[in-house]
């Protein structure tokens, strides 16, 4: 199955994009902060990362950066989300697939994870 990580420290936001893509097949991990997501990465190995901006500790950008320098995460396609800082994620496509402003459409963000994962030649997309 398809494993997508959810990082944002509003849980509500983190609830209702996991129960959309798992509505989709999708599995997903949730974390709170940057931190706990690194944390979660010596475990699982998610096909694609959605992250906000603004959380404790690291950025969103901060986190992405630490992501890519893991040995097998360089690719993995990351989607950005955020308010007032959008602009700083669509400024590094090196980072980010994809840059959703909050507050977002919930089926964008779905349609956009289902056709970067439909795409993707390493993942066994459910659909």
């Amino acid at each position: 199955m398809t494993t997508v990580l959810i990082i944002d420290d509003e849980y509500l936001i983190a609830d209702i994009l996991s129960y959309a893509l798992e509505d989709e097949g999708y599995l997903t991990v949730k974390a709170g902060s940057g931190q706990k997501a690194l944390d979660i990465l010596n475990r699982e190995s998610p096909e694609l990362i959605i992250t906000d901006y603004m959380m404790p500790g690291m950025n969103g950008i901060e986190l992405a950066e630490a992501v890519r320098r893991r040995p097998g995460m360089e690719m993995t396609p990351m989607i950005l989300m955020s308010g007032a800082q959008a602009h700083l994620g669509k400024a590094r496509p090196d980072l980010f697939f994809n840059v959703f402003e909050k507050p977002f459409d919930i089926d964008e963000v779905v349609d956009a994870v289902k056709r970067r994962l439909a795409t993707s030649p390493a993942t066994d997309n459910p659909a």
